[in-house]
């Protein structure tokens, strides 16, 4: 048991210490070469997105590979690769339908959470998340900020955190206790992880919320893809709030 705990909890270090990594590797580098004002451009903030969610799957799910042999032959690699990330097949119209009833589930559970959280006089309900692109832009900018926050950040966190991890967590853990507590256990370490990478309380108390809600949309699916398209909702919902209405 102690030699699984020390696995999931070099997991969890692995994904965050990964996602951080990368975040801070690619934006030292774009502005030692483009310069401080590289970030009140929108197209480099995009660039800047897309390269530290690619640079920190490679570190997650490529950099293992090449430290641990693999034994399975590469066609039954591939089909349990996705099987792991929670990629198999295609998405169904219940991972459709689902994606809006666990949107639903989400608001009320952060909502209660938040109401939680907010009993304690350190808290911020208010507090502004910081999203890298400036609620004014307009035009293409605009675009690109809607690709990169509602299209592309959903798509790569679902692979990083409800895909790699979770499948690698869930499978690890249920090598030594029951199915339900391995899927308890990873709802709560996942989410924990992916609330503490926001870098801020009341962003990581909420998504903490929207987390659980996306592991349980996989536990019900089997895949990612209704979880995918919860958080492009989410994203696409504060996107219009921020960037369209200005709240």
């Amino acid at each position: 048991m102690k030699k699984i705990a020390l696995s999931v909890f070099l997991m969890l270090i692995w994904v965050g210490a990964s996602v951080i990594v990368s975040q801070l590797i690619i934006g030292y580098t774009m502005v030692a070469i483009l310069g401080p004002e590289t970030f009140s451009q929108a197209v480099w903030t995009a660039l800047y997105s897309a390269l530290s969610y690619l640079l920190a799957l490679v570190l997650i799910i490529f950099v293992p590979k090449l430290i641990k042999k693999q034994k399975e032959t590469k066609k039954k690699k591939g089909v349990s690769e996705r099987v792991e990330l929670g990629l198999r097949g295609l998405p169904t119209w219940t991972d459709i339908g689902l994606a809006p009833v666990g949107f639903i589930v989400y608001l009320i559970a952060a909502a209660a959470l938040s109401a939680i959280f907010m009993l304690f006089p350190w808290f911020n309900a208010e507090e502004v998340q910081e999203v890298g692109f400036s609620v004014y832009a307009v035009g293409t900018s605009r675009l690109i900020a809607f690709l990169t926050l509602v299209v592309v950040a959903p798509i790569a966190e679902e692979i990083i955190f409800r895909g790699w991890l979770y499948g690698r967590m869930r499978k690890k853990l249920g090598e030594k206790v029951s199915d339900r507590t391995s899927m308890i256990v990873s709802m709560l370490l996942v989410s924990l992880l992916f609330g503490i990478v926001h870098l801020q309380w009341n962003v990581g108390v909420n998504v903490f919320a929207m987390s659980v809600v996306l592991c349980g949309l996989r536990e019900i699916t089997g895949t990612i893809y209704s979880g995918i398209l919860m958080h492009m909702l989410k994203n696409g919902v504060a996107f219009y709030l921020l960037f369209i209405l200005g709240l």
